[in-house]
């Protein structure tokens, strides 16, 4: 664990017993449901909530999570964070699960094990991202499944009827969002967007007009409409009913951030006559799965690979390890942050400040937000890739900072953070697209890119 954690007893997931007193886990939070009422059995007339979350602290190791209680502490528990926090929860009750009866609306676990968490004897407290080992924060993009275990969207689409009803995994990447927001105070989560954001750095983007509706026992609603697409189909949808999925959804940036969803629930869509994808409870969501890519390559290499693929529109993925040689976050003259539209998420006008995609009219004004938006080189022993770009919440995981805490910091700052990062050997995946505006007619994005293990970089190299 960081070492802010290493004078505290702290309890692995994978060391949990039923009955087990007086623990203090810690892990990230890769799946989270909305909170929900019931009556109370027991005070008729009045409601008990719940909600539940899913942790995780190794990639073997993962658990649910329940809250049951009164409406104000349940929706202040579950307000407190969000999928991608880590957390440190003391003082559950490590109690059996029914793997039957209980996974059939949560998600499946390797833990014989549930957490509860009561008000009285539970805490549930939110670290800081920059304060926890990056093992546990690259968790959040370790799919909870096999990584070769899902459902192209062509073999959806090709068996039909078949899978009606059927909950599987699917790998593909977003093609843009259908938002229509039906919830009062946009999520609740207070004057329309996401909170300071952590893990993900996320900012609201393709946010609707919103419309309201109420369902026969008074709640409100909402619906996104998410459109995926792979190499073997062009569009397919996939909808969020509930506000922590969609949340997630706010992420996403079109064309460029793939998800691995696990247990969705495929139907066939009677009306518009075709197969779609829903998120259910049992559902996770794995933004950017960088471990389904597994293979090496050297630049050299890739830059076969790229000659290879002239001309083909789809992308290819891989593994680098090699060094950051280029990185201009201290240079006046090199844009490292650009504003991007609140509603399509593409880099805005600067002069006008205004997103020509969005803002036909000079009456229709969308509101901007802050995004890393770099170029660096990449370098080993056997060339150079120019102009790779690091971008929104995968450069501030990279930097270990926000943009905000960015463009807070000194020139003396800067110059220090980028060499933390020049020169020393890294991990990098990256992907691949043809692009005619791009020098080389090749688009290079980083994925991920955290300092190497000395050890396995010389055994891939070595390979």
């Amino acid at each position: 664990m960081a070492n802010s954690f290493a004078s505290r007893t702290l309890t692995a997931l994978s060391d949990l017993q039923p009955n087990m007193a007086d623990l203090k886990i810690i892990g990230i939070v890769i799946g989270k449901t909305d909170v929900k009422g019931f009556p109370d059995r027991k005070n008729i007339g009045s409601e008990r909530y719940t909600f539940s979350f899913t942790i995780r602290d190794s990639p073997a190791h993962f658990i649910n999570a329940t809250s049951w209680g009164n409406e104000d502490y349940i929706k202040s528990l579950s307000d407190g964070f969000r999928v991608g926090d880590c957390v440190i929860i003391e003082n559950p009750l490590i109690q059996r699960k029914d793997i039957e009866r209980e996974e059939k609306f949560s998600p499946a676990t390797p833990s014989n094990c549930k957490l509860l968490l009561s008000e009285n004897h539970s805490t549930v407290k939110v670290c800081s991202s920059y304060e926890v080992d990056t093992k546990l924060l690259s968790l959040i993009h370790l799919p909870v499944k096999e990584s070769r275990d899902y459902y192209s969207l062509g073999d959806i689409v090709a068996n039909g009827h078949n899978l009606n009803g059927r909950i599987i995994n699917v790998l593909a990447a977003v093609k843009s969002l259908l938002r229509r927001l039906r919830r009062e105070s946009r999520l609740n989560l207070g004057g329309g967007g996401c909170r300071e954001p952590r893990l993900h750095h996320c900012t609201p983007s393709w946010v609707g007009e919103p419309k309201y509706f109420t369902t026969s026992d008074r709640r409100k609603g909402q619906r996104c409409e998410v459109r995926l697409y792979d190499e073997t189909e062009s569009s397919f949808s996939m909808t969020c009913w509930d506000s922590e999925s969609i949340l997630l959804a706010q992420c996403w940036m079109p064309r460029e951030t793939v998800i691995f969803a696990s247990d969705v629930r495929i139907s066939f869509d009677k009306f518009r006559n075709c197969m779609t994808a829903t998120v259910i409870s049992k559902t996770i969501i794995t933004t950017n799965p960088v471990s389904t890519i597994v293979d090496v390559y050297t630049v050299e290499q890739l830059k076969v690979k790229a000659l290879k693929n002239e001309g083909k529109a789809d992308p290819f993925y891989g593994i680098l390890y090699a060094y950051i040689s280029a990185l201009n976050i201290d240079d006046e003259t090199t844009k490292v942050v650009r504003n991007r539209c609140s509603s399509c998420g593409y880099i805005v006008n600067e002069a006008s400040n205004m997103c020509t995609t969005c803002n036909k009219n000079s009456l229709d004004f969308k509101s901007v937000f802050v995004s890393f938006e770099m170029l660096i080189d990449l370098t080993d022993h056997t060339g150079t890739l120019h102009s790779c770009s690091l971008t929104g919440s995968v450069a501030e995981e990279t930097l270990g900072c926000t943009v905000n805490e960015f463009l807070a910091m000194t020139d003396e700052q800067k110059t220090a953070l980028k060499w933390q990062f020049l020169l020393e050997r890294s991990k990098v995946y990256l992907k691949f697209v043809v692009s005619h505006r791009a020098r080389s007619g090749l688009k290079i994005s980083v994925l991920s890119c955290k300092l190497a293990d000395p050890t396995e970089a010389s055994r891939n190299l070595s390979g």
